[in-house]
This record gives structure tokens, sequence and C-alpha cells, in this order.
């Protein structure tokens, strides 16, 4: 490798705006990664018949409800694995390969899922066989979120990395209000006991085809102009380079790590548990609580694309810094509210969901956190192993918390990492980082 910083994006045109080609690409890749991420998430909105169907009918619902959501973790910590292998061949191979292989992946057991036995039917194999396919699952989107974000932002031009990186957050999103429209429409159209005799197989079955279609839009994508360019001046890195990321950048993995951290703890909690947070603490009727997710997650992917346009316009850390005292006020008034007996639930969770759209600036900072040669390498491996270390964790944690330090507990935490994302910006504004970050690479890289 040269010692002179490695070029970002490609040199022709960088300062252009987006074409015809650039568009289709980030269209493309924003349905795609709805579909396969609907197919991941999906799971979290069915926990509690999820809960009374692979676990002994004497087990209490809090501890049923417990017991899904760590077997909902394991796709978390499963996800370094097809991380690293992804990325490793992404950064030798090429990008799309990986792209395609992802999804593919992530269809066959969502699909198997909903032709899974139950307890009754089968006993103790049945969570098993349920852990099983969710590790697939984790394996598939290991690769699948760091791979995507590389893919768009080597495709566009650089002063548009904000916005491209944040539109693939946005549609990963819509996977998550597809979810929610599915399982509002379930809980509003079946019987509780419709919805644990066959309802709640429904929404895996339609993912197993979703997953299926993402792989026929992605035939019609091309490999990034970057991985060309590299290929072409045969700058490929050579042996691991997973390797070279841990002896020459572990400020990047360090620093995508934290923002990860703060990202886990908005999706997951705020996003994805809240519903069944507030049926479960806060007895608020299924529908309602899907319909108010829903609207949460329209909000959200609203707010990835306001803060990826914001990014590029001010600067990375001068966008993540507001956008993470905004998710920590945001948390705080809905679940007080929520405390209070959800009066304003639909509205407060809207807002709390467009707060949660500062993570469309996290993937643009950690992609400018490493080299080309080795990007998706880098980027994989810091993101994985936060998600499976915080977005692991924090499903039996917030559980736990709820049910033995009281129902503000997911607020406390969200709260604790908007602060660490807080603190990221201040230290990238001291640093100077924020206009590097937005021209060239990071500084990370360039050491």
């Amino acid at each position: 490798m040269a010692t002179k910083p490695p070029e970002f994006f490609r040199d022709p045109g960088a300062d252009r705006t987006l074409d015809r080609r650039d568009i289709r690409t980030l269209g493309l890749s924003a349905l795609g990664g709805a579909l396969e991420f609907y197919d991941f998430v999906v799971f979290v909105f069915f926990a509690i018949p999820l809960g009374h169907l692979f676990f002994p009918p004497a087990t209490a619902p809090w501890l049923a409800q417990l017991q899904v959501f760590g077997i909902f973790a394991a796709g978390y910590l499963a996800r370094p694995l097809g991380g690293i292998v992804m990325a490793h061949y992404g950064d030798t191979l090429g990008r799309k390969k990986m792209f395609m292989l992802s999804v593919f992946l992530m269809a066959v057991p969502t699909l198997c899922i909903g032709l899974l036995p139950v307890y009754a039917q089968i006993g103790m194999l049945a969570p098993l066989l349920l852990l099983l396919l969710r590790v697939v699952q984790g394996i598939a989107v290991g690769g699948e979120v760091p791979g995507a974000w590389v893919f768009v932002a080597e495709h566009v031009p650089k002063r548009r990395i904000g916005f491209a990186c944040a539109s693939l957050t946005s549609g990963l999103t819509v996977g998550i209000l597809i979810g929610s429209l599915i399982a509002a429409s379930i809980n509003r159209g079946m019987t509780p006991a419709q919805v644990l005799d066959y309802g709640w197989r429904l929404p895996f079955l339609i993912g197993g085809v979703f997953g299926l279609l993402a792989v026929w839009l992605r035939r019609w994508l091309s490999e990034t102009p970057v991985f060309e360019a590299m290929q072409a001046r045969k700058e490929l890195v050579s042996g691991l380079p997973l390797k070279r990321v841990l002896e020459r950048h572990l400020p990047g993995v360090l620093l995508s790590m934290l923002v990860t951290w703060m990202l886990t703890a908005a999706i997951v909690v705020v996003i994805l548990m809240t519903p069944s947070l507030a049926q479960s603490a806060f007895h608020i009727a299924p529908a309602r609580a899907f319909l108010g997710n829903s609207v949460a997650s329209f909000a959200l992917a609203l707010g990835c694309l306001f803060y990826g346009w914001l990014a590029d316009r001010v600067g990375y850390a001068r966008a993540l810094l507001p956008g993470a005292i905004g998710l920590l006020l945001s948390s705080y008034v809905l679940y007080l509210d929520l405390q209070a007996g959800g009066a304003h639930f639909i509205a407060l969770y809207a807002l709390a969901g467009f707060a949660v759209g500062v993570v469309g600036v996290v993937p643009a900072v950690m992609v400018a956190a490493f080299p080309p040669a080795v990007r998706f390498s880098g980027l994989s491996f810091s993101y994985n192993i936060a998600y499976a270390l915080f977005g692991g964790l924090t499903p039996p944690l917030i559980g736990l918390l709820v049910h033995h330090a009281g129902v503000l507990a997911p607020a406390h935490y969200v709260a604790f990492t908007a602060l660490i994302g807080a603190a990221v910006a201040l230290w990238l504004l001291a640093r100077g980082s924020a206009v590097a970050v937005q021209n060239s690479s990071s500084c990370a890289a360039q050491r």
C-alpha cells in the first residue's frame, strides 16, 4: 500500500451530483435491504406468541418473553461470523457477490421458521430449531448491513456519501415498517387464538418470498467503481484484510464500535422492543402498539434521510451531536407518557422514531474510517462485534431491567448510549475531524 492517504472514492466527477445510475443503485439497494431486514426483525414483533408456543406452558409470561428475546439476541451474536467471512471475500472477490449471497442466506431460514413445529408437537426440539434458524439469519445480516453501506457509498460522489448511506439505512427501516404493518394487520384481523394457531406463521412465510424477490432485484446491480479500480490497479489487499485492520486502523475500529452502540440502543429498544414492552409493561392494546410502531418506523425512515442530508451539508459530527441529544430527550418523553397511561403514545412514538433517524449518520462515519482496500472488513468487524455485544445483550438486559428496576429502564439505557454518541461527536469536533470525515478519509485511515 502507498504511504499517502488512500483515495476515498473515484476521482472523475467526485463533486458531481447524483445521476440516474446512482439513483437506480440506491433505489434497488434500499428496496432489497428493506426486504431482507424485514426477514430479520419480524421475529421480535411476534415475541409474545412465540413465547407461548415454543416453551413449556407452565413458563411464567415474563420468563417466556425473556427467553424469546434471548433467541432474538442469538441472531446478533452470530453476526460477527457472517460479517467477518463475507467481508473478507467482499474485499478480495468483490462487493456484489457478497451482496447477493447475504440476502439468499436470509430468505431460507425465514421461510423455515414459518414452517416450524411448536413445543406442543416436538417438545424442546422446537426452541432449539428456532435458535438454529435465528443463528443463520444472524450470519446473513452480519454480511448484509455493512456490505450494503460500503456498496452504496462506493457508487456515489463523495459529497453525497452521507445521503447515500442514510438512504440505505432508511430502506432498512422500511423493512421494519413492513414488519410492523403486517404485525398490526394480523393482530387487528385475527383473534388471539387465531394468531397462536396459524397467524404467527404468515409473516415468516411472506418473508421467505420477500427474500427471494430481493435476490432477483440485486441481479441488476453492478460492482462498485472503487473495487473495480482497485482490481484494475492490482491494489487489492493480499492476505487477511482483517489482520491489516487490526494492525493499522484500531482508532477507526473503536470509533465505529462506539457509534454502533448508540445505533443498537436506538433501533433495538425504541423501534423493535417498544411494541412488546408497551403491551407487557404498560398494558397498551396490541393493535395500538403496532400502529404506533408503524408510525414511528415511517418517521424513522424520514429521519434517516433528513440526517443524511444534514450530514452532507454541515459535516457528520455536527449532525450527530444534536441528533444524539434529540434521541435522549424523545426517549424519555415517550416512556414517561407510557408510564402515565399512554395518552399521547402515537404522536410521541412518531417523534421518537424521527429522532432515531440520527442513526442515518452512523454508517457514513464508519465508511469513512477505513481505506478502500479494507473498508468492508474494517466496517463489518467493528459494526458486527459491537452489535453482537450491545445489540445481542440488550433484549434480555432490558427484559431484566424492566422486571427488577422499573418501567423507565429502557429510556435510561437509550439515554446513556445517546450520551456516548454525543461524546463521540464532541471528540470529532475537538479533533477537527468533521471536515476530514466529509472530504477525505478519517484521521485513523491517514495515520
